[in-house]
């Protein structure tokens, strides 16, 4: 009946079928997921949480949102889960309230090295309600955090909230390192998981529960394969429902339900929780390990062959799904040059600030991309040499058009021989 948004969701479906979508945090849903979100769950309000809601006719919302919980809790270990959160920033948010005092010091991971804008980014609300303390990587060219400063930072602001997880780094965290400094200085330990929750699912990555780390919030898209939310997860505390909870890292999954409703949401979209219910399924079949470790070793495999053609990447490679491209160093061209020549030739990635980056957020040094999406579609490792070749020749061709479409006509081969993002 809507012709133009009809016309344009069947644009933005060739879009997807036609091209190749680089951004780590992206991927495709099944059908199943699909058709759990555009269900009649729409239609239902559902203020509260299961046995305990605002609004009757609860009877089939609340087993599906029981079954969410559930299986998040098998797929992560966890004894408490709240799959309520709209987004993973409304789930770091939730985490920072039930815990903190407006004033309260955090530390987190600075965002120009791999963080995210819920980590402290000046220009946010959070930045302006708590203090935070951000600590970097003490080497480049290897990932490595400086422990000794994170430890000195801890030390010195006596942080209640330690907080590891980033937006945009390619290795894995040391978590008991993390750890250890938060246990010295009593802080509650948060992993923001929400990059690398299909990963953690799968077992290819570590678990910051195994660990010691008392929260781990998370989006339930990216490489966890779900549609887009958030979620909250906690380990070895449960909470009391029942009672006005104390300020107690025991009563910690009671106060984070509370901030979650009625404290930032109302009523939770059901559809939603259904289709991550249906993700969540999907998540605990051993196939979708078999995915997860493949989302790996096609980075590991792209990142190499990018390297060997001339690429310098931050910290050298990847441990997980993602890398970034110092494409200034690297061709002389920045970060938003390279996305949009890349979009032009059906190459989906994002322009990306590096550490310490000089160049301004929408002009920046870098180019993020990763595997999570084109591994759906049934990429591998021997496809990432390809994928390198046409990123690197685009960019050394930029100003030949005839150059620049045959390498679009040649991804669009490539993109029309794997799994159709709309039938998986």
């Amino acid at each position: 009946m809507d012709t133009q948004i009809t016309n344009l969701i069947l644009a933005e479906e060739k879009r997807q079928l036609e091209g190749l979508e680089l951004i780590p945090s992206e991927n495709y849903v099944s059908r199943a997921v699909l058709d759990a979100v555009g269900s009649v769950l729409t239609n239902k309000y559902s203020e509260g949480y299961p046995g305990r809601r605002y609004y009757g006719g609860q009877a089939n919302t609340d087993k599906i949102e029981t079954i969410a919980i559930e299986r998040a809790k098998q797929l992560f270990g966890a004894d408490h889960a709240n799959v309520q959160p709209h987004s993973g920033a409304t789930a770091n948010e939730a985490v920072y309230h039930s815990w903190l005092e407006p004033g309260d010091t955090i530390m987190a991971m600075d965002l120009s090295h791999g963080g995210h804008l819920t980590h402290g980014a000046p220009v946010t609300v959070l930045a302006k309600q708590y203090n935070f303390i951000r600590y970097k990587m003490k080497n480049v060219e290897t990932g490595e955090i400086d422990f000794d400063e994170l430890r000195s930072f801890a030390q010195k602001y006596k942080p209640k909230i330690i907080l590891a997880g980033y937006s945009a780094y390619p290795r894995e965290l040391d978590y008991a390192k993390f750890a250890e400094i938060g246990n010295e200085v009593g802080a509650v330990l948060v992993a923001d998981i929400a990059h690398i929750a299909g990963l953690i699912a799968g077992k290819v990555l570590k678990n910051p529960f195994d660990y010691g780390f008392h929260v781990m919030s998370t989006t339930t898209h990216k490489t966890l394969r779900g549609p887009r939310g958030g979620m909250i997860l906690s380990r070895g505390i449960v909470g009391n429902p029942l009672k006005v909870p104390e300020k107690t890292v025991e009563n910690l999954p009671t106060l984070i339900d509370r901030v979650v409703f009625p404290g930032l949401q109302g009523g939770p979209m059901m559809h939603v929780i259904a289709g991550k219910a249906v993700s969540f399924h999907e998540a605990l079949d051993p196939e979708f390990k078999e995915y997860t470790k493949q989302v790996v070793v096609n980075a590991k495999k792209l990142s190499e062959d990018l390297m060997a053609q001339g690429c310098k990447l931050i910290t050298n490679g990847t441990d997980n799904h993602l890398m970034l491209v110092d494409v200034v160093s690297s061709f002389g061209i920045d970060g938003a040059e390279a996305e949009t020549l890349l979009d032009n030739v059906g190459l989906t990635l994002n322009k990306n600030s590096i550490p310490d980056d000089i160049n301004s957020p929408f002009r920046p040094s870098g180019i993020r991309l990763g595997t999570p999406a084109i591994t759906t579609r049934g990429a591998v490792e021997g496809d990432m040499s390809l994928l390198a070749g046409w990123i690197v020749d685009a960019i050394l061709h930029r100003t030949d058009a005839k150059h620049l479409e045959r390498i679009k006509h040649e991804v669009t081969d490539f993109a029309l021989s794997l799994k159709s993002p709309t039938e998986l």
